[in-house]
């Protein structure tokens, strides 16, 4: 099983790597998923997900999630091939987390550097948790 910590982490890269990993059979958990960042203008990419999580029907969908974990989940899955066999188990082996669990606390965590965000390629990023939180999701916290 593979413990990765998305702090600071690109949620596309981040996404498809662990894809890309599911796919070869392995366990992924993933903690610090409201940490991971989305590069390009605040603006934009808030109308963006404001976009996705407007479309459709209340009712009848199709239905996009609110909170940052989901988010997370519902990115990886569109890297997936959702509609085989294949593609749903591998989706199965994934857990994604807000935060770090205590079962996770001493585990190895897991970051990928080559991942993550370039300060200086990207200076404009948003938080998956600021996203999060414009399209409607509540912390408990």
């Amino acid at each position: 099983m593979m413990i990765i910590d998305a702090q600071d982490a690109v949620l596309g890269r981040l996404a498809s790597h662990v894809a890309k990993e599911l796919l070869l059979g392995k366990e992924i958990v993933v903690v610090n998923s409201e940490k991971s960042v989305v590069t390009g203008k605040k603006e934009t990419t808030f109308q963006k997900y404001k976009e996705m999580a407007d479309r459709g029907h209340r009712y009848k969908g199709p239905f996009f999630p609110k909170t940052p974990h989901m988010i997370f989940k519902r990115t990886v899955r569109g890297m997936l091939p959702w509609k085989s066999p294949k593609g749903r188990e591998a989706f199965k082996r994934l857990k994604v987390h807000i935060g770090v669990p205590e079962e996770f606390r001493n585990g190895k965590l897991e970051s990928f550097p080559e991942l993550g965000l370039d300060k200086s390629n990207a200076p404009r990023f948003v938080r998956l948790s600021a996203i999060a939180k414009f399209i409607g999701w509540k912390p408990l916290m």
